[in-house]
């Protein structure tokens, strides 16, 4: 394994850098964090552990899994990097798996619609997983999906989930044209509740913004709105809880 301990070393400045969107676009690259990544078999780029934890003989036998570069990093250059207070001194760098259009192609897609919270991004990501939905559709304006929050909080699922970002004045049309039947999570008055909702061959469950929902032309545009009806005090759901109940109403009845 390599030893950094100076912050002038270009590998230290490159993953440091990886905190950035900007950087993280430009490299194709992206931070995930914990030893619990190690389990997953996709194959990272590189594996940061800090110098100051111990690697044990199940950490060892995590490691040498992988082929990738290794680096033993110098504990206060570590904190540069870590976003967690209390870090398990792992950090991974992995190769961004975005998809073009052409490949997002099946038959039951998750569309986000300015989901701006990350920690709701990687839960959701991790429930559309669960539920067996791969390909989400994400518009422009909504966080990053490499955000390390979103990453964390989507324990894993970030690896093998398929993800595509479109302009958010596309969305409706790309859906038209792939004959998606669009279903817009919605607040309005003709919507009905999500377990009378129909589904065809071809679907999209949308769901919308922490504090304003899906916006308007989207809506407008849908063939089905649904709501999960409130019977107690509770003014709404987290946009992440209302995406566990709606998408695994949809497996449920594709199941059936």
């Amino acid at each position: 394994m390599e030893l950094i301990k100076s912050k002038d070393n270009g590998t230290f400045k490159f993953i440091k850098k990886l905190k950035s969107k900007k950087y993280r676009d430009a490299e194709k690259l992206f931070l995930a964090e914990g030893v619990k990544f190690l389990d997953f078999t996709k194959e990272p780029q590189m594996i940061i552990i800090s110098e100051e934890i111990t690697i044990d003989e199940k950490l060892q036998e995590r490691l040498d899994k992988f082929s990738s570069r290794k680096i033993i990093l110098d504990g206060k250059l570590f904190d540069q990097i870590t976003s967690q207070e209390n870090s398990q001194g792992v950090i991974i760098v992995y190769e961004s798996n975005l998809i073009s259009e052409e490949e997002l192609n099946a038959n039951n897609i998750v569309v986000l619609n300015r989901v701006n919270d990350p920690g709701n991004l990687g839960t959701i990501i991790r429930v559309a997983d669960a539920a067996g939905f791969k390909d989400i559709l994400i518009t422009k304006g909504s966080v990053d999906c490499y955000n390390e929050k979103t990453v964390r909080s989507s324990m894993g699922s970030i690896l093998s989930t398929n993800i595509y970002y479109i302009e958010e004045e596309r969305v409706v049309e790309f859906l038209k044209n792939r004959n998606y039947k669009v279903i817009a999570t919605a607040l309005e008055k003709d919507s009905i509740p999500y377990t009378s909702m129909k589904l065809e061959e071809k679907n999209a469950i949308i769901f919308g913004n922490e504090g304003n929902g899906i916006e308007k032309f989207i809506i407008e545009n849908s063939d089905e709105k649904i709501i999960i009806p409130i019977y107690g005090s509770a003014e709404s759901l987290n946009v992440a809880m209302a995406s566990g109940i709606v998408l695994y109403e949809v497996r449920n009845k594709l199941n059936k």
